[in-house]
């Protein structure tokens, strides 16, 4: 690594020096380590090469796959490692945890490999599918509590009344043993030079094993912990110099939504890792992509952490020629999260930029505002012609139209740029690529009855996605009738599929047929439809 590199930030909390860390040394776990066993149930993840974010970015990433396991996640090396260090009695009473994930998976298939019985509890919450992914390994299910955190506390009731072993998800030295054992492969596999290891972080027991192993062996090489910047327990405890129990989680990386980090894992982390960074939900929606473009494989959220944290890096100290390591560390994704996911993605990547632009309610307004936004320059970033990714539009006053549009971008912060030349000529923009509620909610909300769109029509087309569909739409409609409503999305495809209110006067029949066969495009006449007169018709 560079030495113009700072060993730490005010969003990077230095280690403490001044005391020596009791308890197990980094010896002690890679003792720990190289006995473990895990290779039971897991199997020696690869190591390969993200080629086009590792062209994009200039220096070499590499992907430990932890999401190619049984269970699709690091956890059962853990699980299994406590399970297989317990005593023949302790098996045959059984073991018991407290997990709505990943863990729960692991615990099932190490029990069912030992021959043990093992007690998950979960959340009344959790969804089905993971339910019964655990049944299915034969895990006996008990579902108690609105919380994680009612699952745990009644997990330790059942553990004392039946006398069962509790299998930590993370704050136990066997449990972070078995995480170990995937930096152990990494260095194995990467013999070379590897300027950083990159590690999400939920409880800490993943960056625990690696951090031991990693400063035990290589200590040159960095570790990086990675967080959401809505559930950032370590890197607060860190900053702190105690551990700090959050009051609140952000849930959209549920496998590193934890409150309150483990006194093991905060010990060693507090003491090893070089670095902490924090990822907001639009990097990790980018970072779920650029792995899905150079593996054909979906991450979940927590399992993108670390490849998002990486572009953070590289643009943050302009890095080149260097080499990183992402872990993989889940790709239990639910199938319902992928449109959020493929929404975010672009905003994430600085692709795509959201805005609120006024313009005058008057006919050819539309038209001058869709050549303004095909004449913007691009900043220099791209000589590629700016797009239209997203346009929502309802006529709603005489005097001043407010549209929602996305447009095509190619770098951080050239949305504020984009806004500055709107206002310049006369459209007043407001930037939203960066605002929770209108990425949420309020595109999908623009719009509803009017009072003033007077015989309107409602029609769905089928645009080509080309340069121009939108223009030769524009001109090819008579001047004198009025665009009332728009709406349009951008899906990846050849197609597009717009909807289209235009306020034709009923003399203008004939023209209007004219209009649709000269245009071309795929059509059909909505007007009727029982659902526009009843949302989108006064």
């Amino acid at each position: 690594m560079s030495n113009t590199t700072p060993r730490s930030r005010p969003s990077s909390p230095k280690k403490p020096s001044a005391s020596k860390p009791k308890g197990l040394t980094p010896a002690d776990y890679l003792k720990k380590i190289l006995n473990a066993k895990v290779y039971d149930v897991a199997h020696e993840s690869e190591l390969t090469l993200a080629k086009t974010l590792s062209a994009r970015l200039g220096n070499q990433v590499l992907l430990k796959r932890e999401d190619q396991q049984a269970v699709f996640s690091f956890k059962l090396r853990g699980a299994y490692n406590k399970m297989a260090h317990l005593s023949a009695a302790q098996l045959k009473k059984g073991v018991i945890c407290a997990s709505a994930g990943n863990h729960a998976q692991g615990v099932a298939l190490g029990a069912k490999t030992l021959g043990s019985k093992a007690i998950i509890v979960m959340p009344i919450t959790t969804p089905e599918v993971k339910v019964s992914a655990v049944k299915a390994l034969g895990g006996d299910v008990v579902l108690h509590g609105e919380s994680y955190s009612d699952a745990y506390e009644h997990a330790l009731l059942l553990e004392k009344k039946k006398g069962l072993t509790f299998v930590h998800p993370f704050d136990d030295p066997d449990v972070i043993a078995g995480q170990g054992t995937i930096a152990m492969e990494i260095l194995r596999q990467c013999p070379g030079p590897l300027d950083a290891i990159f590690v999400a972080i939920g409880g800490g027991g993943l960056i625990s094993g690696v951090a031991n192993y990693f400063k035990a062996v290589r200590p040159e090489v960095r570790v990086i912990g990675v967080q959401m910047n809505d559930s950032n327990a370590m890197m607060q405890s860190v900053a702190a110099g105690h551990r700090v129990n959050l009051s609140d989680v952000g849930l959209f990386s549920d496998g590193t939504a934890v409150k309150l980090v483990g006194q093991e894992t905060f010990r060693v982390s507090r003491h090893l890792v070089d670095e902490y960074m924090t990822v907001d939900t639009d990097e990790v929606c980018a970072a779920i992509k650029d792995i899905f473009i150079d593996t054909r494989s979906i991450v979940e959220p927590a399992g993108a952490l670390a490849v998002a944290a990486i572009k953070k890096y590289t643009a943050r100290h302009k890095s080149k020629g260097q080499t990183f390591a992402a872990i993989l560390c889940g790709a239990n994704m639910n199938f319902d999260r992928l449109r959020f996911v493929a929404e975010r993605a672009e905003v994430g990547e600085h692709r795509e930029a959201l805005f609120a632009v006024t313009i005058p309610e008057a006919r050819g307004s539309f038209k001058q505002f869709c050549e303004l936004l095909g004449a913007l320059p691009s900043f220099g970033a791209s000589a590629s012609p700016r797009q239209i990714t997203e346009f929502n539009y309802r006529m709603n006053d005489s005097a001043l139209a407010h549209v929602f549009v996305g447009m095509t971008t190619t770098k951080a912060l050239e949305s504020k740029q984009i806004t500055r030349h709107l206002n310049q000529h006369g459209f007043k923009s407001l930037d939203l690529t960066h605002d929770e509620l209108a990425k949420e909610h309020i595109r999908h909300m623009v719009g509803g009855a009017s009072s003033v769109a007077k015989d309107e029509r409602l029609l769905r087309f089928i645009f080509p996605e080309r340069p121009g569909a939108l223009m030769k739409f524009l001109s090819t409609m008579q001047p004198n009738w009025n665009i009332s409503l728009f709406h349009y999305r951008n899906q990846g495809a050849d197609y597009g599929r717009i909807l289209v209110g235009l306020q034709v006067p009923k003399a203008d029949d004939k023209q209007f047929k004219t209009f649709l066969k000269v245009l071309g495009y795929p059509c059909i006449e909505e007007t009727l439809n029982p659902v526009y007169q009843l949302f989108l018709k006064k």
